[in-house]
């Protein structure tokens, strides 16, 4: 039986398979949890590896972390007023 959890994914703005937990912390963690789909997430890990490289961020640095974080949130909340 396929227990997957269908959300409204604002990344697509069309019901969606949801992720299977929380894969980041925290509340902003919640809100990509509850409203991001298990799809816009590969696209999110894709572009991360690639603003990663194409920036040369390294995540043992607080700084480079807040900027991927950012950048995070206006790939996945793109044109949302309260993101």
């Amino acid at each position: 039986m396929n227990n997957s959890r269908i959300i409204h994914c604002i990344f697509f703005d069309r019901q969606e398979e949801g992720q299977d937990f929380q894969f980041y912390p925290g509340r902003l963690g919640v809100r990509i949890y509850e409203n991001i789909s298990k799809k816009a997430w590969d696209l999110w890990k894709i572009k991360q590896t690639v603003l990663i490289n194409e920036y040369k961020l390294n995540m043992l640095h607080t700084r480079d972390r807040e900027i991927l974080e950012k950048e995070m949130i206006k790939f996945l909340f793109r044109n949302k007023h309260n993101a």
